[in-house]
């Protein structure tokens, strides 16, 4: 088992898992904008439990969306620091697929479908085939209204449906006759074995490139457009 730590906090769920030595270890807390305060304390703690040091591990398994974009800052920069500072090098994961695993019953080979609340009457979309050994992504995360994905629905109607927003868009979903997890959730332990897949691939990437996955165009204004809308608004306040 390739000593690994793999935590996700792209939703207001975060989650942590450590594995070495033939045992897993995990920790479950609040995510969003709680997990930048709680986020290192949590790892070091699982460490400290696991009689563990940072530089033990082989790599650093971080979520790197799409979702929340505090979040995922927050899991990027703690990726980041913590493997800059053990010169360990990091495994990106979609946040997306580990939903995916994390609804996985067997190993049958079997086609899911990830739909996250993504705010804003938005979801966070994709779709991952599992062959008995691994994922292929079928469709790369993309952000989609109810009715856009319905559309994709009606003319492939899909197998398995798993995330939250089959809760927060209760009835809006046209599933047909597909099974459905409304409790997944990109949780750590099941981030594990897609970082041990990656790390077999050759996936492993410099700390440096620990970077979020985004598939909004805007998450926030940039400083210059800022400036802009304070000089229009000043502006009109002037001529007013």
């Amino acid at each position: 088992m390739l000593p690994l730590l793999a935590f996700d906090t792209a939703t207001d769920h975060m989650s942590i898992a450590l594995q070495a030595r033939g045992q897993v270890w995990g920790h479950e807390g609040a995510g969003g904008a709680q997990a930048s305060a709680t986020l290192i304390a949590a790892i070091l703690a699982l460490l400290d439990q696991a009689e563990m040091r940072l530089q033990d591990l082989a790599a650093i398994a971080f979520g790197r969306g799409p979702g929340a974009f505090t979040g995922l800052r927050t899991a990027c920069s703690v990726a980041q620091g913590l493997a800059f500072g053990a010169r360990l090098p990091v495994l990106p994961i979609d946040s997306l697929c580990a939903v995916a695993e994390d609804a996985r019953l067997n190993e049958a080979p079997q086609e899911t479908w990830v739909a996250m609340d993504a705010r804003m009457a938005e979801i966070y979309a994709a779709c991952y085939a599992f062959d008995g050994a691994d994922w292929r992504t079928v469709v790369a995360p993309v952000l989609m209204t109810p009715a856009a994905l319905n559309a994709q629905w009606r003319a492939a109607p899909p197998q398995a449906v798993a995330g939250s927003a089959l809760t927060v868009f209760a009835g809006q979903l046209e599933c047909g006759a597909a099974r459905l997890l409304p409790l997944a959730l990109p949780r750590a332990q099941a981030m594990l074995p897609l970082a041990q897949r990656l790390w077999q691939a050759g996936g492993a990437v410099d700390a440096a490139l620990a970077l979020p996955l985004y598939v909004r165009d805007k998450v926030a204004q940039t400083t210059l457009e800022r400036a802009q809308i304070r000089t229009a608004r000043d502006a009109a306040t002037l001529t007013s």
